[in-house]
């Protein structure tokens, strides 16, 4: 998602490595790398241009702090970390702020309107689930009566969410969203959320059934739902509406599908109208908050704590996910804790969201790299296919049991021992943290000094960095080995093999 703005402010960025201060050539020669990023996500030259201004006229003439002292420490800042910061908070004052939907207190109405292909029914269903999830009664209608199977496929949606579907024959849209509203004073429901009808393009005869609903039903918000895909078109097509509608907010869907993102950044400045909502995927759930500050973080690879830690809220038990993590810093870290663990990382969407929520996963990623969605149920395969013993003691695993968990997963013996191997590192950093009492670079992720581990190579984890050399890489096996030996011995000593 966003990848092209992401890899235009990232080569921004580095230009300005070893720059010691902010002049305007250096300035110039970085704006140049987001000026062609932002054309390319498809942004208006206008909205690009003024966006330029901005950021060039912070930087510009500013006497740049290289150090700053804060309770006693003294935290090193560079030349690029102000041009980061310049670019953030004007990315965050060109998106604007997404305020969620307030409670409903009597019966209302919310009326979704845009073009045809944009997903409004699929968004007219995780709207209603996550108002759901808000405590709230809502009420789907189905208010498109021209679109083939449009009423049935809300139906089908309906049912996937749990949630009233309000659906009657006939070609007179205003009277049906009528008679839906009435229904829903009359059960005490809270929100109803109209699906109405697009077109293919804007026209005078959808406009006039739009106005006619409005002026029926009094929706307490009209929302223009938009492609992202569409780039600038879905820009004109949200002034379009603008022009004609009174729009309370936007609803940007497929985010996920677009790595330009132009729409994202442009369409607020170019409406005047928030984007409150977006969707980041087929699911039902896929719905999430408009937050202008955790997606220009992403775009700048920085990654959105923020986000990532309500998309684990809402998968996770807190308390037990509290004992665990207890249990891991003692070092009592099994297969089938990790197990647990990559099932949780499953809930919470696609692995290749969750790592651009990662603060500078993006720079540890080589570019044009993919996530494998596949490679989780490879590993997840693999950890089943071991006995419980092995799962508990995975030392004890040789040779042979490699070659029979293998066979039951359907991968080869090298993949296991490779799963062994991260396993093992993994294990005895998280061990060596909970001794240590510290995460390595969280303080310094907050801008404090950050304790290091002792005796760990990080890019032995393959986390960025140089890779361990040919002899460093035969040691660490060698141990293993050592370690696996040393265990299957004790095992075998506590009652033979499981």
């Amino acid at each position: 998602m966003l990848e092209t703005l992401t890899r235009g402010f990232r080569t921004a960025r580095d230009r300005l490595q070893g720059v010691r201060e902010l002049t305007d050539e250096s300035v110039a020669e970085a704006l140049r790398e987001v000026r062609l990023s932002l054309l390319e996500a498809d942004v208006d030259l206008g909205i690009v241009r003024q966006f330029l201004d901005r950021v060039g006229d912070r930087c510009r003439g500013q006497q740049v702090r290289l150090r700053a002292k804060r309770g006693g420490k003294t935290a090193r800042v560079t030349p690029g970390d102000h041009f980061t910061k310049a670019c953030y908070e004007e990315l965050v004052a060109l998106m604007g702020t997404g305020d969620p939907i307030p409670r409903a207190g009597a019966t209302r109405a919310l009326m979704l309107v845009g073009l045809q292909g944009t997903g409004k029914t699929s968004t007219a269903a995780k709207l209603a689930l996550h108002l759901k999830r808000e405590g709230e009664r809502p009420l789907l209608v189905a208010a498109d009566v021209r679109r083939p199977a449009a009423r049935e496929q809300l139906q089908v949606l309906g049912e996937q969410v749990g949630v009233e579907v309000f659906s009657q024959e006939g070609q007179d849209a205003p009277a049906i969203c009528e008679r839906a509203a009435a229904h829903a004073r009359a059960t005490g429901l809270h929100t109803v959320i109209i699906d109405t009808a697009g077109r293919l393009q804007i026209d005078q005869k959808l406009m006039l059934e739009l106005e006619e609903i409005a002026t029926r039903v009094r929706p307490e918000l009209t929302l223009l739902v938009c492609d992202s895909m569409a780039g600038r078109e879905a820009v004109n097509v949200a002034r379009g509406f603008a022009e004609r509608l009174s729009l309370d907010g936007l609803i940007l869907t497929k985010l996920d599908g677009d790595a330009r993102g132009g729409a994202a950044l442009a369409i607020r400045e170019a409406t005047g109208v928030p984007v409150r909502y977006v969707t980041t995927g087929e699911a039902s759930d896929r719905l999430e908050l408009f937050r202008a500050e955790g997606l220009a973080s992403r775009i700048l690879g920085m990654g959105d704590v923020v986000g990532l830690m309500r998309d684990f809220e809402e998968v996770v038990d807190t308390e037990q996910a509290e004992k665990d993590a207890r249990r891991l810093l003692r070092g009592r870290f099994s297969l089938e804790d990790f197990l647990t663990q990559l099932r949780t990382l499953q809930r919470m969407g696609p692995l290749r969201d969750l790592l651009e929520k990662v603060p500078f996963a993006s720079d540890l990623m080589p570019e044009g790299s993919q996530v494998d969605e596949k490679q989780t149920r490879r590993i997840e395969a693999m950890i089943l296919s071991m006995t419980p013993g092995e799962r508990t003691g995975p030392e004890i695993i040789d040779t042979s049991r490699c070659r029979r968990i293998a066979n039951g997963s359907g991968t080869k013996v090298q993949d296991v021992e490779d799963l062994l191997e991260r396993f093992r590192v993994m294990r005895e950093l998280l061990g060596r943290l909970g001794k240590g009492g510290g995460l390595p670079g969280l303080g310094k992720l907050f801008g404090g000094g950050g304790p290091d581990l002792p005796g760990i190579d990080p890019s032995a984890l393959g986390l960025g960095g140089e890779m361990p050399s040919r002899h460093a890489a035969r040691a660490m096996k060698a141990e293993g080995r050592r370690k696996q030996r040393k265990a299957k011995r004790r095992h075998m000593r506590r009652g033979g093999r499981r």
